[in-house]
């Protein structure tokens, strides 16, 4: 997603997991808001925690500024990771199971099919939703040919950045978070009474034959408690009617707030209080046969995420992991469905803005202790 912060970049370590880098270290490039030095070090934080070592971690890819990714599945089994890069305007397309970088899709500009600022994403079927910043707007297309279908939000949205989307009968429905600031540099928290548009919801239809979007419903707690100070990622649990949101702000403490997912209500609660030191980013939900499950979070330490997981019914903390390189994520994706390569499951996420990780969740559940997800 976005930094909200003034970050430096760093030197990409070990780089012998990366499988098409060979050679010197490949630095991943600063943009103009990252140049200071002062970011918090997993290395100095004391927090207790297992290391999982990445299936793999792709090559790099440094130009792209990569943020969140998303996987799809085709009818043969082949498995894609459509990551956004907000810096080269594209979406990258790299083998689920291996990492190899496939292809490149879109490029700059306003046009249907084209990209300015990528960040958040999502697959629901054959149906890639890509949240465009500069744009102002939520793109969809449809895979595997990423033809593009439908533009929206253009009209309400002034700064998106994460979203969340599901199937709802012959309909989507489609949650996205809109980071609006004040200020000439558009770093400055509104004050709490104009947060209320912090979030919209939308309903996508075909209507013969053509996607349609409909606003329905804008929201956001304005209360000190309940507020979003600084919104991107997206993520609901609609069986425990649970909608869980990244509050960004170090200042007032980065965490996940609670929502209802059917009023859009804050709940009362709140996650990771006690738990996220650096900067919440990305969330996925691993659910269950039996109801149980996992919610998966980013702590966004500059020299190694701390994922968090917790679960999902309690929300208790269940434990956190770092991988052996994977640093500064942004996004991360749960894909649940198992394949020969990862037949419990598989979770991606970004590194340092410029790979895709994979961890194989047999990995993470051995290490943490968690009983078998069946699904």
């Amino acid at each position: 997603m976005g930094k909200h912060r003034v970050k430096a970049g760093w030197l990409l370590p070990l780089m012998g997991l990366l499988a098409a880098c060979a050679g010197a270290p490949v630095a991943r490039q600063a943009e103009p808001d990252e140049a200071g030095a002062n970011e918090p070090r997993l290395a100095a934080a004391q927090v207790a925690h297992a290391q999982v070592r990445e299936a793999f971690v792709s090559g790099a890819l440094p130009q792209a500024n990569l943020d969140s990714p998303a996987s799809w599945t085709a009818p043969d089994g082949r498995r894609w990771v459509i990551v956004t890069g907000k810096k080269s305007n594209t979406l990258e397309v790299f083998d689920g199971d291996d990492g190899r970088h496939l292809r490149s899709v879109g490029g700059k500009g306003r046009a249907l099919g084209q990209l300015d600022r990528p960040n958040g994403i999502a697959v629901v079927g054959d149906l890639a939703l890509v949240v465009e910043r500069d744009n102002h707007r939520v793109q969809v297309f449809a895979l595997p040919q990423f033809t593009p279908l439908l533009a929206f939000g253009e009209a309400e949205l002034r700064k998106p950045y994460g979203l969340w989307a599901r199937r709802a009968g012959d309909a989507l429905e489609v949650i996205v978070s809109d980071n609006y600031m004040l200020g000439a540099d558009e770093e400055t928290v509104p004050p709490l009474a104009d947060l209320g548009q912090r979030f919209r919801r939308y309903r996508l239809q075909q209507v013969d034959g053509r996607w349609q979007a409909r606003l329905q419903q804008t929201f956001g707690e304005t209360t000190p408690a309940g507020a979003v100070r600084i919104a991107e990622s997206v993520w609901a649990d609609p069986d425990n009617d649970r909608l869980l949101l990244a509050e960004e702000d170090v200042a007032t403490g980065t965490r996940l707030r609670e929502y209802r997912l059917s009023d859009a209500r804050y709940a009362g609660r709140d996650v990771g209080a006690d738990r996220f030191r650096a900067q919440a980013e990305g969330i996925a939900l691993l659910a269950c046969a039996d109801g149980g499950g996992y919610w998966i979070a980013s702590d966004q330490y500059k020299d190694r995420t701390l994922f968090h997981v917790f679960d999902r019914r309690s929300l208790a903390p269940l434990g956190a992991f770092t991988g052996a390189v994977t640093a500064n994520t942004d996004g991360i994706w749960m894909e649940p469905r198992g394949d020969a390569r990862f037949p419990q499951g598989v979770l991606y996420a970004v590194h340092d803005d410029m790979a895709l990780a994979a961890f194989d969740w047999r990995d993470i559940a051995r290490a943490l202790g968690l009983p078998e997800c069946r699904r």
